[in-house]
């Protein structure tokens, strides 16, 4: 059976691959710091489908998609599940309760989001949020009048790209440094008028990521694989990981890669002994990102 990569998500408060079977059964394997990972590319990149209540609904066609790019999905099925987001706003009936938080990913690198409180924190290790703190808790489109009026009164955007995320990560502060920032902008927060009288305020209680992402193993980024293609190979000795990416030490080189493993979903993968080499990988240098805030 050939097993297709769905990327990196997290369990548990750790790592894992995902993966789907030809027949459509799923598998997951652990990722483990300070251990080996190799990969070669054996066939074409293919739709994985639609992602549904947890599990991965297999694409009719199988359709091939784009070898790069990070959305391993047909028209089709990206349509269908961009319909059922949170984020398209498509579903103002939602009777679930939402969290509204402020993430810090860096200095001056702060952003606010809502997310489903029966997710839990899980949201934030898939953004790669080194510290956040809960603001508050409600119904959706209370959670989302607060997160434009927290966006719009302390000046932090909505979404931050995981390039300048990335780009950070090799020279970040200590944990109460850390969440220093995050404090203060919550004192901030707590203090406006306005907020929707059907949302419950939380109390500022920083949690921390740097152990579950293994932060102490980045000692800096070199470059970012980009791109795949049938034959490639992805090797290196895990050192750390962060929403979707994955910290290497390349294998046969001093290179620190980061590898998006969301380049990885839907292609069918196949491992090869760790001293492997990738000399075809499309790698990009990392730029370096200033900033402050508060």
């Amino acid at each position: 059976m050939t097993w297709w990569c769905t990327g990196m998500r997290w369990r548990g408060g750790g790592p894992v691959f995902g993966w789907v079977g030809d027949g459509g059964g799923e598998r997951e394997s652990g990722v483990r710091f300070g251990e080996g990972v190799a990969f070669r590319v054996g066939g074409e990149r293919r739709c994985l489908g639609v992602w549904r209540g947890g599990r991965w609904t297999v694409c009719s066609g199988r359709d091939a998609v784009p070898v790069r790019g990070t959305r391993a999905q047909c028209a089709e099925c990206a349509a269908i599940d961009r319909a059922r987001s949170v984020a398209a706003d498509t579903i103002a009936d939602d009777p679930r309760p939402y969290h509204v938080y402020l993430a810090w990913f860096g200095d001056g690198l702060v952003k606010v989001g809502i997310t489903g409180v029966a997710r839990g924190g899980a949201r934030l290790l898939e953004q790669g949020a080194v510290a956040f703190t809960w603001l508050g808790q409600g119904p959706l489109m209370a959670a989302r009048r607060a997160e434009e009026l927290l966006r719009v009164a302390l000046g932090v955007p909505d979404r931050i790209p995981y390039e300048r995320k990335r780009a950070v990560r090799g020279g970040l502060p200590g944990v109460g440094e850390r969440g220093a920032e995050l404090v203060r902008a919550h004192g901030v927060a707590a203090g406006l008028d306005g907020w929707p009288e059907s949302l419950e305020r939380l109390p500022c209680q920083v949690v921390d990521h740097g152990e579950a992402f293994g932060l102490a193993g980045i000692d800096r980024v070199d470059g970012v694989v980009s791109g795949l293609g049938v034959g490639d190979v992805v090797a290196g000795r895990v050192v750390a990981a962060a929403g979707p990416d994955l910290h290497l030490v390349e294998a046969g080189g001093e290179r620190r890669l980061v590898v998006d493993t969301r380049v990885l979903a839907g292609w069918p993968l196949e491992r090869v002994p760790e001293g492997a080499s990738g000399a075809r990988l499309a790698v990009r240098e990392v730029p370096g990102v200033q900033g402050g805030l508060f």
